[in-house]
């Protein structure tokens, strides 16, 4: 009996240590990763869609142009201007079409949704065969196609709110080009000389690959997760269940060769983020008229400082990122929503169901990696 009673005893500090060992990895902090100067740019630039759509009266077109502002700048390839002008027309004009998609399928059935998700996750995984600077930017059109079918659906839910297509397109395409007069300006105060990619963190490599077989299977499981968790989420008709996709997209890797350790920053990063989104969409719970769209307001700002931190803390610790950057979003997309306890338990339920389902598919690619290498590896 002492002896068993030894062995768990010597076994349980040892997997307690383990376990605070793992936690300290998750959340360990590299202060030279701090980029506050990049974090306040995009503040100010983000500050005028939002002030316009204020002015206006339609915030419901303010997302599109907050993405596209955000992903414009993480396309940017750095360089001389008239080449990173183009490179960023080119990316918004992709987008704009991707936006023009998804807000035109994100309120039809669940099958041709589900298919168009298939077939977009599918194809930008495929990009990988073009460079790793093609394959980011065709992921970044890949989770802002899921945000967009969630944002949709979800106004289309409520009924109180119409959201045009053509609106929606030219919001992404203001918000990019928004970006684009950013990067002429300071083009100008800083002599009209060349500079660095903006988001130096993400790789610059165009130079294509072959389509191998590693890849090719990789592409197509992300495709199935995401096809199947938005045929779960709109063929069963569930209660603000895009958050699945969502969460999935979200908590993916996005390529075999990503780290575990950053597989499981994105997984904790993006269940934080929606408790976080979760408590804050509760806030105008119970609130009427002038006070709920004084709290509307205020949230609104809140998610826009999120987003900005994100953009500052990227390489300071990436599951905080991933929560900043998830909470952000999920603001934005749910704030025409009503909200109540049941609805606060439905958005945590279904992040962590599309998280898990995350967990599974990182499990499968890991065991790809074993066998090959063949991949790239970015970081978004």
């Amino acid at each position: 009996m002492s002896v068993a009673t030894e062995s768990t005893g010597a076994g349980e500090p040892a997997r307690g240590g383990k376990v605070m060992t793992w936690l300290s990895k998750l959340f360990e902090v590299h202060p030279a990763g701090l980029n506050w100067p990049r974090a306040v740019a995009f503040l100010d630039a983000a500050l005028v869609p939002m002030f316009v759509f204020w002015a206006i009266g339609h915030e419901e077109y303010l997302l599109s142009a907050l993405f596209g502002l955000l992903f414009a700048a993480l396309a940017d390839p750095g360089g001389g201007y008239g080449h990173r002008a183009l490179h960023v027309s080119v990316f918004a004009l992709t987008g704009a079409g991707v936006t023009a998609l998804a807000f035109g399928v994100g309120s039809g059935s669940w099958g041709l949704l589900t298919c168009v998700s298939f077939a977009v996750t599918l194809a930008a995984g495929l990009m990988a065969a073009f460079g790793a600077r093609r394959f980011v930017n065709a992921l970044l059109l890949n989770v802002w196609f899921v945000v967009a079918v969630g944002f949709e659906s979800g106004i289309h839910q409520e009924g109180r709110i119409t959201s045009h297509v053509w609106a929606q397109v030219l919001s992404w395409t203001g918000g990019a080009l928004l970006w684009i007069t950013v990067a002429f300006l300071w083009w100008l105060v800083r002599g009209r000389t060349d500079r660095d990619q903006p988001f130096s963190e993400l790789p610059g490599d165009t130079s294509r690959k072959g389509l191998t077989r590693p890849l090719v299977l990789f592409a197509l499981i992300r495709a199935l997760v995401i096809g199947g968790t938005v045929a779960l989420a709109f063929g069963l008709d569930l209660s603000y269940g895009y958050w699945i996709p969502i969460a999935a997209i979200v908590a993916l890797k996005p390529s075999l060769e990503q780290a575990a350790l950053a597989g499981a920053q994105r997984l904790v990063g993006a269940s934080i983020g929606a408790v976080v989104a979760a408590l804050l969409l509760w806030v105008p719970a119970g609130e009427h008229e002038l006070r709920l769209f004084a709290v509307h307001r205020g949230l609104e700002v809140v998610a826009l400082v999120l987003l900005m931190h994100g953009a500052g803390i990227r390489f300071w610790n990436y599951t905080l990122y991933t929560a900043a950057i998830a909470a952000g979003v999920l603001v934005l997309i749910d704030l025409p929503q009503p909200s109540d306890d049941a609805a606060e338990g439905y958005r945590v339920l279904w992040t962590l169901c599309g998280a898990g389902t995350s967990l599974i598919v990182m499990l499968l690619a890991g065991l790809l990696a074993r066998r090959t290498a063949g991949t790239p590896s970015p970081s978004v």
